[in-house]
């Protein structure tokens, strides 16, 4: 009986871990309207700069503007950050919403 509600209980784990793990893979349709906030500063459909770096093509590029490799985990460290004038959304958008503009950014 005791192995039976280990083995439950590891069970629910595992199928835990793998909805959150779901849930941070991010919704890009969703991305773009959370985006919209960042398109005034952000340009997506030319290579021109706005206030900050056009993100056309972001995921395609070798570095972001501060020299980093452009991975996932990079970008949504500069998204809580900020810097460069542009201000940190670490508090301003929940995680799902980060994952969500970042699959955005991918389909750019």
């Amino acid at each position: 009986m005791r192995t039976l509600a280990l083995s439950l209980g590891i069970g629910g784990l595992l199928f835990t871990g793998l909805a959150i793990a779901a849930d941070k893979a991010g919704d890009a349709a969703k991305g773009k309207e959370v985006f919209d906030q960042c398109s005034v500063c952000h340009n997506t459909d030319t290579d021109e700069k706005k206030i900050g770096p056009s993100l056309k093509g972001l995921f395609k590029h070798d570095k972001l503007k501060n020299g980093k490799a452009v991975t996932v985990d990079n970008v949504k460290a500069m998204i809580n950050s900020g810097g460069n004038g542009m201000p940190s959304y670490a508090d301003l958008l929940s995680e799902q919403e980060k994952a969500d503009v970042i699959a955005y950014l991918k389909t750019l």
